[in-house]
């Protein structure tokens, strides 16, 4: 089994919404011990592993761009991704991360909105010039909404998937983003000749299945789905779980689990 998207590092605690300071993310890993600690509990045999992030505080994410790389570079089960931004205020910040690109075991460049920014940024052409020169995946938070939306986030499918690999994380982030991805948009991606991947972590119950069920229906977009257990903010044995019982049995399951981590992480 292989993880496509998982986290490392402790953030501060933070008052989200306007309430008091908290750390939702319980499970959080601080050092790399702790990291490889779990993937041999839960029997993960790869893994990428992206810096953790969710403070608007910028210097957090990328803080542990170093730490990524050293479990990267310590452990063979271990890839990892940097954390870039396209705001013009982490211009400097995404520079020094982009320096790192090249190194051992770098094999994504993890990209969220949820912090400020979006796709018209003119910031994001340095990062795919970077993901196109060092043949790097650029992974994509989608959620439903503003700057992340699957309308919003889709626009960077058109515009770079045909040379860059895209890895929407969490496959539109809500019902919305499901419907619209698993209802046509995906399957229409894929068919045009880009370069799009998706994992099902935070997806919604009926999702996995009928993903499954269109990828049968329709016999494309079997090398493009992923498990991934966004530890700390997602449940690796719920995720696990969820998505075995969609594909349990048929040729997507080593796809999901195996196969497809290999082909587009190494």
């Amino acid at each position: 089994m292989n993880d496509a998207h998982r986290h490392l590092g402790v953030l501060p605690a933070y008052p989200f919404y306007g309430g008091p300071p908290v750390s939702p993310d319980t499970t959080a890993r601080a050092t790399i011990d702790e990291l490889l600690a779990d993937l041999d509990r839960e029997g993960t045999e790869r893994a990428l592993v992206l810096p953790n992030y969710g403070v608007p505080d910028p210097d957090v994410a990328f803080g542990f761009n170093e730490l990524v790389v050293e479990a990267a570079q310590r452990d063979d089960r271990v890839r990892c991704g940097l954390w870039v931004s396209a705001k013009d205020s982490d211009r400097d910040r995404t520079a020094a991360a982009l320096r790192l690109a090249g190194e051992p075991g770098v094999r994504a460049l993890k990209l969220s909105f949820l912090l400020g920014g979006g796709a018209e940024d003119p910031g994001l052409e340095p990062i795919f010039a970077a993901a196109r020169a060092h043949d790097l995946v650029v992974h994509v938070h989608t959620s439903p909404g503003a700057a992340s939306d699957i309308d919003r986030v889709g626009e960077l499918v058109e515009r770079y998937g045909d040379d860059v690999r895209i890895h929407l994380v969490h496959f539109g982030g809500g019902m919305s983003g499901h419907i619209k991805l698993a209802g046509g948009r995906f399957f229409d991606w894929v068919a045009a000749g880009k370069q799009v991947y998706t994992d099902l972590s935070w997806a919604i119950g009926f999702t996995p299945r009928w993903l499954a069920a269109e990828i049968d229906r329709r016999g494309l977009g079997h090398d493009r789905v992923l498990f991934a257990s966004d530890e700390p903010w997602g449940d690796h044995a719920g995720e696990h779980a969820k998505l075995r019982a969609a594909v349990a049995g048929t040729e997507l399951s080593d796809l999901v689990f195996t196969t497809t981590f290999e082909k587009l992480y190494g």
